[in-house]
């Protein structure tokens, strides 16, 4: 088969697997986003425990490469992890680790957890405090507003409450 018909960028079997991007943000992280971490890190030493000795069959080096690259990630975060204690936040601002309810001018309320980015969820309760929105939060007080712009406009948030 000539080399024209054969992706030049696909994974062979012996290629190691691309590698998790790792932010150059602060690691700042709760508790619970520590604990996640560590129990993270624990289940792929269990799991890589089972891959030894098993080099020679090709779906199991694969598979291995892979927890040993999740591995590399998960260590440089705990390795960077710098953690907050929400305690110790001021009980009256935005800050990270605050549980916050917003309320837009139409009335839908919002709770949101401002969190480490590996504890973060994708358009769910949890925001990373790196986020441009949660970036506006910090330092707000319950009873103050904020603008926020999207495709359909300026909407008008108000702060609720904040609990930590």
């Amino acid at each position: 088969m000539s080399r024209a018909f054969v992706k030049e960028d696909a994974q062979g079997p012996d290629e190691d697997p691309p590698e998790r991007p790792v932010s150059p943000q602060p690691n700042y992280v709760t508790p619970r986003g520590l604990k996640t971490l560590q129990d993270a890190e624990e289940a792929l030493l269990a799991e890589l425990k089972g891959y030894e000795g098993l080099q020679e069959v090709e779906g199991k080096k694969k598979r291995k490469r892979e927890l040993e690259r999740d591995l590399r990630y998960v260590r440089a975060r705990l390795e960077s992890a710098i953690p907050v204690d929400p305690a110790a936040q001021p009980k009256d601002q935005i800050r990270f680790g605050a549980s916050v309810v917003i309320q837009r001018e139409d009335g839908l309320k919002k709770h949101i957890r401002i969190v480490g980015e590996d504890e973060a969820e994708e358009d769910g309760e949890k925001l990373s405090w790196a986020s441009p929105f949660a970036q506006t939060l910090f330092g707000l007080k319950a009873g103050q507003t904020l603008y926020w712009e999207t495709e359909a406009g300026a909407e008008k948030w108000s702060v609720v409450t904040i609990a930590y």
